[in-house]
């Protein structure tokens, strides 16, 4: 099977040194391997979007020498396609008319991704008097060996996670009426035929809700490699949350460099051009993960 990979920013804010780490890990695996990268831009979240965020990331991708080898996707473009699967959902779903505040209440375990885990409250029906607000996936029961997820990850190793005690039911569809992150992605990596999702590890834990719903959905499940994220001095990811710095495109190369160290490639620092760097950094990289 030929590689694909990509990449797959939320224009919520520009580039930033954190999401430089992602990208830059996910153009070299594909370069590594001999295959092709795509962009997509996730800004299925029209709440959180940005004006003009998407344009200025593609461009700062650019300036570090990064471009889609095919035409970009936007999840905004693609609800038709989210609402079919959901609808190929139907046997597994249901409504659920609690609120965060309710789920956070309910003095439930937090999962590693500190949500709330949800306690089941709609698995019955609605409560009398209460309307839905999200739309739910109801996940094996505790004890059922159906939800208990195991994968490799390229880097972390083997992962073991048991969806009852670690998320719960999750969200499909959102209380706002978006559609769910971990729908979304799942519909776009198989219709994109991406073979290698390579991604920051904050992202981690969606992964077993991910290959649970590529299962029901029958569809092919890629290989993972989640890298280390970047935190900043108090120790808290780097992020736009966190007020994270737009890269500096007047030194693609110094950025470029900054990315390689923090994932651990020993590049020599010289005076070079973006050419330079792919052409000592991506077989740095494939004597690590090819």
């Amino acid at each position: 099977m030929s590689y694909l990979g990509r990449f797959a920013p939320s224009p919520s804010g520009p580039l930033h040194a954190g999401s430089l780490v992602a990208a830059l890990a996910s153009y070299l695996d594909a370069r590594a391997h001999h295959g092709r990268w795509l962009l997509r831009i996730e800004d299925i979240d029209e709440a959180r979007t940005v004006p003009g965020a998407a344009e200025d990331i593609i461009q700062a991708l650019a300036a570090m020498g990064m471009r889609s080898d095919a035409e970009i996707v936007w999840q905004s473009a693609r609800k038709e396609r989210y609402e079919s699967a959901f609808k190929k959902l139907a046997s597994w779903t249901y409504p659920c008319a609690c609120s965060r505040k309710e789920i956070a209440d309910s003095r439930i375990n937090f999962g590693a991704d500190g949500a709330a885990i949800y306690p089941g409250t709609c698995r019955a029906g609605l409560a009398a008097g209460r309307e839905a607000r999200a739309w739910r996936l109801r996940v094996p029961d505790a004890g059922d060996a159906a939800g208990v997820i195991t994968f490799e990850d390229r880097w972390q190793g083997r992962i073991t996670e048991t969806l009852a005690s670690s998320v719960g039911d999750f969200v499909l569809k959102r209380a706002d009426g978006f559609w769910a992150y971990q729908l979304a992605v799942v519909v776009d990596d198989a219709e994109q035929g991406v073979t290698d999702v390579v991604r920051g590890a904050d992202l981690q834990d969606s992964t077993a809700r991910q290959i649970y719903l590529q299962g029901l959905l029958k569809l092919p499940v890629p290989r993972y490699l989640h890298v280390p994220v970047v935190t900043n001095a108090a120790g808290e990811k780097l992020s736009k949350q966190t007020c994270a710095q737009a890269l500096d495109l007047s030194q693609p190369v110094h950025e470029l460099m900054m990315a390689a160290h923090r994932l651990g490639l020993e590049l020599k620092p010289a005076q070079m051009t973006v050419q330079d760097f792919w052409e000592a950094a991506v077989p740095a990289w494939a004597r690590r993960f090819v």
